[in-house]
């Protein structure tokens, strides 16, 4: 064979080969991620955000989307991104202790840390097979996993306005095809922030759904203007739901057992608890059990259907409340002025999430049964034409609303 048709011939099986592992091309449809952080699922058809209910009413609803455990915001947020549950990613709290690492607080630069992040976020996976990420906020996304970020990201600012958040995802698709993303996601705090301070049916929390709402009415307005509407998969979701609560509903531990016999690694609507050296036995015999309103177990003995308690940074000795009620001690200073709260038990009605999703991928009016927030991120992996990390999910609950389903 002639060398110059040999060498045609080798450069014909680079390009296939590109092809088989390369992303989805410019032609495929865009991802937009959206989280509404603690939005409950019964807001959906409220008429409370009238442009998220159009979306529901022509796309696709699920009842609702099951939270992971601990229902807070930075565990669950990992989760949808990585597919993987808390007790596998390893950010079990909004605050961790790690004996090798120290302190996570979750609005800190602890959080920064890279070696807190396990497991492979959907912006990593699009990016490692040569496609293009933006994150407009996302818990995890302004940090290095696997010496990888987004292309485009922005440090978390919660002063930033909903108008301004929506307006720079809108620049990243003004950008040239060649630098456009085919991944965004965009982060919205506000209902939640209202939530815990003045109450979920508050005057501010309903200000903040309108503020949000109206967002996404400006983000479906600017999608249209750039002819983009008709090739972006949209998504909207929220971590977990939200509960009211009063400031008196409060159980004390150390109504039960010494406070010097426990080190408290946080409390609320869950408490982690560490016995003091030599005091276990003296712990676990007052407090594992059911109490007034809380209960409690060792890490390893949680309800199977929470998937949690094998992590390490996981304290030995984990108190549950009831919906609506919190666990702490009277050292710690009162959380009364706390008006909303989450971290209840996943299966809690109020603790249920939305999810919802129009675009052209998806079956127009489709309504599918509640699924787990780890189905998410193979979902996303589907739509963008890339292979998945290992994960805990499954496409298969979704399945009836893709359009390239049998």
């Amino acid at each position: 064979m002639p060398l110059r048709r040999i060498a045609a011939l080798a450069c014909l099986l680079i390009a296939l080969a590109a092809c088989a592992t390369r992303p989805a091309t410019s032609g495929s449809p865009m991802v937009l991620l959206v989280s509404i952080d603690g939005l409950p699922a019964d807001v959906v058809g409220s008429g409370r955000m009238p442009t998220l209910d159009a979306i529901t009413s022509t796309g696709v609803r699920a009842a609702w989307l099951n939270p992971s455990y601990p229902t807070l915001t930075f565990p669950n947020h990992y989760t949808l991104a990585t597919g993987l549950r808390p007790d596998r990613h390893g950010i079990v709290h909004n605050n961790i202790r790690d004996r090798n690492l120290g302190r996570f607080v979750s609005k800190e630069a602890s959080a920064r840390d890279k070696r807190w992040w396990g497991g492979e976020p959907i912006w990593i996976t699009l990016q490692r097979q040569g496609g293009i990420a933006a994150t407009m906020f996302w818990p995890g996304s302004e940090v290095a996993i696997a010496g990888r970020r987004p292309r485009y990201w922005k440090r978390f600012d919660g002063g930033l306005a909903v108008q301004a958040r929506v307006d720079q995802v809108l620049a990243w698709l003004d950008l040239p095809p060649a630098q456009r993303p085919r991944l965004v996601t965009l982060y919205m705090e506000q209902y939640d922030v209202a939530s815990h301070a003045a109450g979920m049916h508050s005057p501010q929390a309903m200000q903040a759904l309108a503020e949000i709402d109206a967002g996404l009415a400006r983000l479906r307005a600017g999608l249209h203007a750039r002819g983009l509407d008709g090739r972006t998969d949209l998504i909207v979701l929220s971590d977990h739901g939200m509960a009211d609560v009063r400031g008196e509903d409060i159980r004390y531990l150390d109504d039960l057992v010494p406070a010097d016999a426990i080190q408290v690694e946080y409390a609320g609507p869950v408490a982690g608890l560490v016995p003091r050296p030599g005091r276990e036995a003296e712990v676990e015999r007052v407090l594992l059990g059911r109490h007034d309103r809380f209960q409690c177990w060792r890490k390893g003995e949680l309800p199977p259907a929470w998937h949690f308690g094998r992590n390490r940074r996981i304290p030995p000795i984990l108190c549950q409340a009831d919906d609506g009620w919190r666990v702490w001690l009277h050292r710690m200073p009162a959380p009364a002025a706390l008006k909303g709260e989450h971290g209840f038990a996943p299966e809690d009605p109020g603790m249920r999430a939305v999810f919802t999703a129009i675009g052209p991928s998806f079956r127009a009016g489709t309504r599918l049964p509640a699924f787990d927030n780890v189905d998410v991120y193979p979902l996303l992996a589907r739509l963008l034409g890339i292979a998945p990390a290992a994960n805990d999910g499954d496409i298969a609950p979704l399945l009836p609303a893709l359009q390239d389903a049998p």
